[in-house]
Parts: C-alpha cells; structure tokens; sequence
C-alpha cells in the first residue's frame, strides 16, 4: 500500500515538474506546447538570405545597411548599389532598388561652386562704392566747381546698380547712387516682364556744371551738385531699347514706362518726365532735392 502511495506521489510530482518546464499539460484539455521553433515569414532579406549562398547573404547585408556614408541631407536620398555588391550577390541592378542612405552629413557641393560664388563676391566688393556691394563703380572724391554753386563732395563714378549696368560711368553723391539703386532694383528692372529684364540704363546726363535747363541766368541745376541723373532708355535682355522718346507714346510700352515714372516718386525728389515740358520730353530727370511738400513728381 505504502509502495503503490509513493509510486502515485512521485509521477504527480513529475508530472508537475514538467508542466513547470512547459514539457506536459497541465490538466487534459490544455494544448500541446511545442519544443520545436514556430515558423514565421521571412522578411525580404532573409528571404534572400535563404537561396544565396554566403557571399551573396554578406552583400546584402552590406546593401540593407547603405554601406559608408557619402553624403546627404536630412532626408533619405536614393543611391544606386555598386557594380561590386550586385557582383558579390549575384544580382541585376534591375532586380535592387535603390538603397536609401539615411545619413546627416550634408550634401557635399563641388569646390568649384563655393570657389566662383567666393570670388564673385569679393570682386564685387572690391569694386563697390558708397558701402553698397549693389553699387559698383569707383570712387571720385571731391568735384571741383566751375561755377559758383556747383561742385559735390566725396563723389562716385557709377557704372551699374543693383546688376544693371549704366550705358556710361556716371558722377553722383552716394545719396543719389542709394536711390537709384532703390528704384532699379525695385520697380525698374522687372517693369517690362521677369522674363526680359532690364539689363542696361541710357544715360542722358549726369554730372554737369550748368544752369537749369541750360538757360542763362538761372539757378544751379542738381546735376552742378551731383545728385541728379538723366534716364533716356532701358535695355532688356534680348536687345530691345525701349526709350523715352519713342515709349512713352507707344501702346506696349507706355504703361510699363508710365508705372517706372511713378516709381520714381519717393526715392527721388523731383521726377519729371515727357509731360513735365518740352524740355523733359525724350528723358527721366532725377534728382534727390528735398522738398518740405514732398516730392515733386510731373
């Protein structure tokens, strides 16, 4: 009796035992554990992996990790996969996509790009007046004065603003060369399209110790000061010359030469144009007097 007790005890502690270790169930309607691994898909890699022999499963472990780093942005960008990976693999380069480098290095540009942008920029600067990288030319100094009342101070010889050239090297105070610049760079140089710029102004005048207009007797012109300048015409990209003469009447070209004139207005001082009188009729006058009204703009 002893011996069938110790016998019964001894298989429910085995029994036990092994429900611990996941060997047996523990009660009749529990489901069978397997010792055997559970099969899951493999993913595409390994897959691959599967019917490559082992040279062809380390390439592609190389392709799956994108290989050195060779540059990119902060987003993936797509790289082809080397000729001697796709050979290790045994692999057609149509049959690869494309491996995405997830690396933070930025995008490397040629040298040559940062060289030309460098020197473009310090010959610019080197050749600009009046402080202004956007205002090239060289610098005058003091202008003597003919006459009583002319003359300018710390002058400059302009030869292009904001990127549009002047037709000739024009004398002017900084004051006048800033606007100018204000007025290309903002109203002047698109007026005609943004596909066909204006690349070059026609100088009429410039620097000039005379009366107004010419006439004897009459008060010093702004030009006998430095600080005005005559425009007669604009050229644009593809060679046309629009000019004041022939524009201002025409029927494509009065209102882009219409809306430059009242441009003018606020940068300069005095604008006048065909309308102003006959004296004014083939060109812009721009000069930078102040007036306690406001500009004068006819």
């Amino acid at each position: 009796m002893n011996g069938a007790r110790t016998g019964a005890g001894n298989a429910a502690l085995a029994a036990g035992l092994l429900c611990v270790a996941g060997l047996a169930p523990l009660h009749a309607s529990a489901p069978e554990v397997s010792l055997r691994p559970i099969d899951r898909p493999l993913s595409g890699s390994a897959a691959s992996a599967a019917v490559l022999p082992q040279s062809s499963v380390a390439a592609l472990a190389d392709l799956e990790q994108g290989g050195p780093a060779l540059g990119g942005g902060l987003r993936p960008v797509e790289r082809p996969v080397s000729a001697q990976i796709l050979a290790a693999a045994d692999l057609s380069a149509d049959l690869v996509p494309p491996v995405l480098d997830q690396s933070l290095v930025p995008l490397v540009r040629p040298d040559t790009i940062f060289e030309q942008a460098l020197f473009k920029r310090r010959r610019l600067r080197k050749g600009s007046v009046c402080g202004d990288i956007e205002i090239q030319g060289k610098a005058v100094g003091e202008v003597a004065a003919a006459l009583p009342g002319c003359g300018a101070r710390d002058a400059v010889r302009v030869t292009s603003v904001a990127g549009v050239r002047l037709s000739q090297a024009s004398v002017m105070t900084c004051e006048t060369a800033d606007a100018l610049k204000r007025w290309v760079s903002k109203d002047v140089e698109t007026a005609f399209g943004r596909r066909n710029r204006v690349v070059s102004l026609r100088v009429a005048a410039h620097y000039a110790c005379r009366p107004r207009n010419n006439r004897p007797g009459a008060r010093i012109s702004e030009h006998g000061r430095g600080k005005a300048i005559d425009i007669s015409g604009f050229k644009l990209e593809d060679g046309t010359l629009v000019t004041v003469l022939h524009g201002w009447g025409a029927r494509q070209t009065r209102k882009p030469l219409t809306r430059i004139w009242k441009a003018a207005c606020g940068p300069f001082g005095t604008v006048l144009g065909p309308e102003a009188d006959r004296h004014h009729r083939d060109h812009f006058h721009l000069d930078v007097a102040s007036y306690r009204s406001g500009s004068y703009c006819r």
